[in-house]
């Protein structure tokens, strides 16, 4: 149980939680959160000091709604960090979806000088604009930076820029697009997974993709893991059970 010590608000649906703890992470890794009485729910770790960590929390469903209800002074539960996180490489460009920015900040933190593209819907879901100021912006509607996707913007940057690897984190149809231009591109490219987890150690399966637990083989991926998977930005698993079509909304 770790006692929250400080909220920063991000955007209108994105808080910080930061907690006083210290623990080994990579970045890429990810963490389970209990609130009692509730449930628990995977999320990554988006800021890393010596003994402080923070996880930024996008207010979507009934947990979250309660996690952002959390004031200073309240406790949660964490287990973790889980997984397998990034293979961290100088010359690198991170590729940012929404709250898929929470994944790549302590990469950003971790690499010098990082191309860093993030894309939102609107100017107000811009995360991390005070912590990263030299950030590639796009927006849907175009109010801010690039008006189009983040695919569209890699694409603008890498024919003109060269990078030893791209991570990516975001929506999976956004990460296949990303993956499939890298490697038209032949840029190595590492993508993290979102996919819905129970246990966080393997043991339930439901967060499988193609035979791989997205917990314990990921969630970050190659793209030649990715190559095997062929359900990787098609096919994905409710908390039902139910394999379903994605969505082909990209940001």
């Amino acid at each position: 149980m770790v006692k929250i010590c400080d909220i920063r608000e991000e955007s209108p649906n994105v808080k910080t939680f930061f907690f006083e703890r210290k623990i080994h992470f990579n970045p890429g890794q990810f963490v389970m959160v209990w609130i009692p009485l509730l449930d628990e729910k995977p999320f990554t770790i988006s800021y890393i000091q010596e003994n402080l960590l923070g996880i930024s929390v996008l207010k979507k469903g009934p947990f979250t709604r309660v996690f952002h209800s959390k004031k200073a002074g309240d406790r949660i539960g964490i287990r973790g960090p889980y997984g397998k996180g990034f293979n961290l490489q100088i010359n690198s460009c991170v590729v940012g979806g929404g709250i898929g920015m929470a994944s790549l900040a302590t990469v950003i933190d971790t690499l010098p000088d990082v191309t860093i593209i993030q894309g939102a819907r609107n100017s107000s879901e811009i995360l991390y604009q005070k912590r990263f100021r030299n950030m590639r912006l796009c927006t849907e509607d175009g109010a801010v930076g690039f008006k189009g996707t983040t695919v569209d913007l890699l694409g603008e940057i890498i024919k003109k820029q060269h990078f030893r690897k791209v991570y990516a984190c975001g929506p999976e149809p956004m990460l296949y697009k990303v993956v499939e231009l890298c490697k038209k591109y032949d840029v190595d490219c590492e993508v993290s997974l979102d996919r819905y987890m129970k246990c966080g150690f393997g043991v339930c399966g439901q967060c499988d993709c193609s035979g791989q637990r997205v917990c314990v083989d990921g969630p970050v991926f190659t793209t030649s893991e990715l190559n095997k998977m062929e359900d990787f930005g098609k096919i994905t698993i409710t908390k039902t059970g139910e394999r379903v079509v994605i969505d082909k909304r990209i940001i």
